[in-house]
């Protein structure tokens, strides 16, 4: 395909892409994208077109504004086009929009006038002699829609000018944009969730979907407000200079203009008014996306002229975008330090919500698959205020044909360790959970805690040394440190003492339990009595090792997904080797003693509140002695509830569902019943 061919293709795709979103904007009321985003598009088929100016199609809309009005209202042609504006990004933009006006205004001293850029419906007001006669909105900018009876519902625009000392026109033309201020926009919604009804997604949908109504009864009933930005036409004429004069004028007459409005004696200070108007938006009565730039002199608005679509001596400044496009260049799997796999993009870099984005976090395979994103896709990435920035949708449209998909890597891409994802689960992770490098923190800190190993001493602080001086590849390294003696020495703060005590700690460690050996292990979905319910079960590591999936399964407390977890654990050759030299270690525990009977085997037990003679992990301890299950929810399957002080829902449910409740005397009195209290 020729170069020709293939400029005009994009020029085409980009075309109807505006058009569509036009209609959306414009006609419907209902944009189904960012302003933003928008921008991003009118701006690639802009930059198209003065690339190659010769390719320019006939219906391209940056010569156009606006949509088309819709049929049901009566259509009026302006007398003076209602133009729009271009726009500028940044300082730099800025300036060199000062510098074209000064290039055409030579030797002249300029003036800027600077108001808020409302995010809102534009429309035109007629008055003859002082009296409203029409309101239109500003339509594809020719000809716009008879919106009069609507107009006359708006409780802040004058229906009939008066002023003291000013002679009222005979005729006068006042632009200006009709907003619904946040506070009513709030109530607005506030009182259609209470009836059922439609929301609105923002105020501009609210403002615009109100005005358009065929029953004025229900514009008078919405919260919205007027507020004028300039004057098109004035007999006898108004006799003002400049732009900042007559919207002062215009107040005369009880219209309102923006809550900030400043006029510039340089560019600098229109620079410094932006800055001061976006830290100051939060706090404004109305949603604006930017501020509207005017050279304020009028005379030499005449003498700039104007473009096709838009003034030469006025330009909106927007506010950084909160979703911009880009492409993703790459793809990256992270791992995190509980082995779970996050896919990253990387994106051609970005500015969106004030800052360059150049990776964003795209959570788990499910929500690639969810918004189909592909290698060198089109998206758009969002971002507001200090929302973490995200992608919010791909474009289609603009996907190459080569474009790859995304799948889930087989191996870490840390440690090589199979990667896992049980059926059901939106989280896939590394199953090298004991070698993996990226989970080595998280397993030491499992490995060592009292419940586990109980390798006291061991902190944060200990293993930062530890791994920064690489003599902690895996938790089996812990039982090799006295190799190091002194190294560790050497470690600051470390004296003999703590050095000795942690060796002993750690050589102390090595008598334990198998049920506190599996749950040092860390393996994913196996606590403290899933451990101790895998240790009765299986009896021996080695059993466990060799536990088929539907034996696990078997296991009390061991759902399917936890069963599958455990089987990728002892199906990892790194696990299996780290194992290995934990038990070359030296680690070891009783032999396993032929099981009897349990007198509380199987039941479901809950604890709730305070217990005043013992703590609730010494409660819980005696339950699983006896063989029972200590869970910490109630449901029907509960066999009781031990209550303490201060029991709540919990004891609420349980007496709900008829479930047996045990204060803790009657609790202790039936552990000495057991033998397992004295």
């Amino acid at each position: 395909m020729s170069v020709d061919l293939t400029v005009v293709a994009q020029m085409r795709q980009l075309i109807q892409l505006l058009a569509k979103h036009n209609h959306a904007y414009y006609v419907m009321d209902q944009p189904t994208i960012a302003d933003s985003e928008y921008d991003q598009l009118f701006h690639q088929l802009k930059a198209l077109e003065q690339q190659y100016p010769d390719l320019v199609q006939p219906d391209t809309p940056t010569n156009k504004v606006g949509g088309t009005p819709l049929a049901k209202f009566t259509t009026v042609t302006h007398a003076v086009p209602m133009l729009s504006l271009g726009n500028v990004f940044n300082q730099e933009e800025l300036f060199a929009f000062a510098r074209r006006v000064e290039e055409r205004l030579p030797n002249q001293n300029i003036e800027y006038d600077v108001e808020l850029k409302f995010d809102g419906l534009a429309i035109s007001l007629w008055y003859e002699h002082g009296v409203l006669v029409r309101g239109v909105t500003r339509g594809d900018g020719e000809t716009g829609e008879d919106i009069t009876h609507n107009v006359k519902t708006i409780r802040n625009l004058p229906k009939v000018l008066s002023a003291t000392e000013t002679a009222i026109p005979e005729f006068l033309e006042v632009r200006g944009e009709v907003l619904m201020p946040k506070l009513g926009f709030e109530k607005l919604n506030a009182a259609n969730t209470a009836k059922g009804e439609k929301t609105f997604a923002n105020p501009r949908n609210a403002a615009a979907g109100s005005l358009r109504q065929l029953d004025p009864n229900i514009a008078a009933s919405r919260p919205l407000a007027f507020y004028a930005y300039g004057i098109a036409q004035c007999v006898p004429p108004h006799g003002q200079s400049t732009m900042s004069d007559s919207l002062a004028w215009l107040g005369q007459f009880g219209f309102e203009i923006g809550e900030r409005h400043f006029v510039c004696k340089s560019i600098q200070d229109v620079q410094a008014a932006y800055e001061q108007i976006n830290l100051e938006r939060p706090n404004l009565s109305v949603e604006i996306d930017g501020m509207v730039v005017k050279v304020n002199d009028l005379k030499q608005q005449q003498q700039l002229g104007f473009l096709s679509r838009e003034p030469r001596w006025a330009t909106a400044y927007k506010f950084p975008a909160v979703a911009a496009l880009t492409t993703i260049e790459n793809i990256d799997w992270q791992v995190g330090r509980t082995g779970t796999l996050t896919p990253v993009a990387r994106l051609n870099p970005v500015a969106v919500g004030g800052v360059t984005v150049s990776n964003v976090t795209l959570h788990n395979i499910g929500e690639i698959h969810r918004l189909d994103v592909r290698l060198g896709d089109t998206v758009s990435v969002y971002r507001s205020g200090d929302v973490i920035p995200k992608v919010e949708k791909v474009w289609p449209e603009f996907r190459l044909a080569d474009a790859q998909e995304v799948h889930l890597p087989e191996q870490c891409p840390v440690c090589d360790s199979p990667v896992v994802m049980p059926e059901g689960e939106a989280l896939a992770r590394c199953s090298g959970g004991l070698y993996c490098a990226a989970q080595r923190i998280e397993a030491i800190r499992h490995f060592v805690s009292r419940k586990a190993m109980d390798i006291e001493g061991l902190g944060d602080r200990w293993v930062e040394s530890l791994l920064h001086l690489n003599l902690l590849q895996n938790v089996a390294d812990i039982y090799h440190l006295h190799e190091h003696r002194d190294t560790l020495l050497g470690i600051e703060k470390m004296g003999e003492k703590s050095v000795q005590n942690l060796i002993d700690s750690i050589e102390n460690s090595k008598k334990t339990t198998l049920a506190a050996f599996i749950y040092a292990l860390g393996i994913r979905g196996v606590g403290e009595t899933t451990a101790r319910m895998l240790a009765n079960t299986f009896q021996t590591l080695e059993a466990l090792r060799e536990a088929d999936l539907e034996a696990l399964k078997k296991t009390p407390d061991v759902g399917d997904i936890t069963a599958e977890w455990i089987l990728d654990f002892f199906q990892a050759p790194h696990n299996l080797e780290v194992l290995d030299r934990l038990l070359a270690a030296g680690i070891h525990w009783d032999a396993p003693i032929a099981p009897t009977r349990q007198p509380l085997n199987g039941e479901s037990w809950v604890i709730t509140g305070t217990l005043s003679q013992m703590g609730r992990d010494e409660a819980t301890q005696l339950l699983q002695a006896l063989g029972a299950r200590v869970s910490g929810s109630v449901s029907g399957k509960t066999k009781c509830v031990v209550a303490g002080e201060k029991a709540g829902s919990k004891l609420e449910k349980a007496e709900k569902l008829g479930v047996q409740v045990m204060n803790e005397a009657e609790f202790i009195q039936l552990m000495q019943e057991y033998g397992v209290l004295e």
